[in-house]
């Protein structure tokens, strides 16, 4: 069931347990204050997935990691700038 990419599309089969965290934290990270810890996950899923590849049994999900590490580093330029805006006009 985990080679079928139908299945995997629709559950979360084979795929990494840090891409699917790195998922939910993107779209939290619209918020903008997750947004470096979306991107943290992200960093650690890209890595999971790339280590899982050197296995016999490779993860899934790069696809949505990479997505949502682009989300997640806006998120965090965002964040940045308001910081930054913020801290300036003081």
């Amino acid at each position: 069931m985990g080679d079928d990419v139908g299945m995997r599309m629709l559950l979360p089969v084979g795929r990494s347990g840090w891409a699917i965290a790195a998922g939910y934290l993107g779209l939290i990270s619209l918020v903008i204050v997750p947004a470096p810890l979306a991107l943290i996950v992200s960093i650690v899923a890209v890595r999971d997935i790339q280590k899982s590849r050197r296995t016999g049994k490779p993860k899934h999900g790069m696809g949505r990691v990479i997505f949502w590490l682009i989300m997640g580093g806006l998120g965090t330029v965002v964040l940045l700038v308001i910081l930054a805006d913020f801290f300036s006009s003081r």
